[in-house]
């Protein structure tokens, strides 16, 4: 935020009034000279950032496409087990593209529910189970934080041997942040699973050291969507099964719709600057 000095002036009637006197933004004329046709995009190559010359129509025609191929994946995903089911829908989220889907998204997610979560005794792993609980939650479904009860050992503790499972208990901590008041078992949850985490991000020399490190800062409940979909990029691109179609729909749309929010700073720009500089008017 721009900070600068105030100071105190009378106008034409002799009343004083506060004034402050704020640097110039740093983003100059930045908008003003914005050219759609050339913008700085993320690639596919290692999801990075490049000044390159844009054809926004056949852009639009493709997503189009990737848009169709995605859906008739979500709709053919119900014939899958739980833990596919689940992590598409997760992936579609993080990669900032579930507008496109919602109402794919919200059958799948019923299935999910009438299916696997009407009763708290269930078989899936600690992965599974609290991926589904957060997305479950997130969606406004009533599902209980007991069918977390099957982790916690005779001492009324979560069972040391979920230790060994990271992603288990990454997901089970991105879970426990979706608690309401009275769920002691998901404040159990956040303090056994922080605590082990912190651990595990000292000690593990992997790629799951940094992501560790950000979920502890940033869990997803908490963190801007936009700016944790572009960084999500790079990390499921490394996925050596990530899903292409997917992945480049992901990259177009949110070069896309980066482009329009530039251009609506431009023209907000271009406005701005006519009103206080109205010599520039041409």
């Amino acid at each position: 935020m721009s900070t600068g000095q105030v100071s105190l002036v009378s106008d034409k009637d002799g009343v004083v009034r506060p004034t402050a006197e704020f640097p110039p933004d740093i983003w100059g004329d930045h908008f003003l000279n914005y050219n759609s046709e050339e913008d700085e995009v993320v690639t596919a190559s290692h999801a990075q950032l490049f000044y390159i010359y844009i054809d926004h129509v056949s852009q639009k025609e493709e997503i189009e496409e990737l848009k169709e191929q995605v859906r008739m994946e979500l709709l053919a995903i119900v014939n899958h087990s739980l833990a596919k089911q689940i992590n598409l829908i997760d992936i579609v989220e993080r990669l900032g593209v579930e507008r496109h889907f919602e109402t794919e998204i919200e059958r799948v997610l019923q299935h999910i529910y009438d299916t696997y979560f009407r009763d708290i005794d269930h078989p899936h792993d600690l992965c599974t189970t609290a991926l589904s609980f957060r997305l479950l939650r997130q969606h406004g479904h009533h599902i209980s934080s007991d069918i977390f009860n099957k982790f916690i050992d005779e001492k009324g503790n979560f069972q040391e041997s979920l230790t060994i499972d990271v992603l288990g208990m990454l997901s089970l901590y991105e879970a426990a942040q979706l608690e309401v008041q009275g769920e002691d078992i998901l404040d159990k949850a956040i303090v056994f699973t922080a605590a082990h985490l912190h651990s595990m991000a000292t000690n593990l020399s992997n790629h799951l050291a940094p992501q560790i490190t950000h979920v502890l800062k940033w869990p997803i409940h908490k963190a801007v969507q936009r700016i944790e979909s572009r960084r999500f990029f790079s990390i499921y691109q490394d996925q050596p099964s990530h899903n292409q179609a997917l992945l480049r729909l992901a990259i177009l749309d949110f070069n896309l719709l980066q482009s329009l929010h530039k251009k609506e700073l431009c023209q907000l720009s271009t406005y701005v600057n006519i009103i206080f500089n109205p010599s520039c008017i041409f």
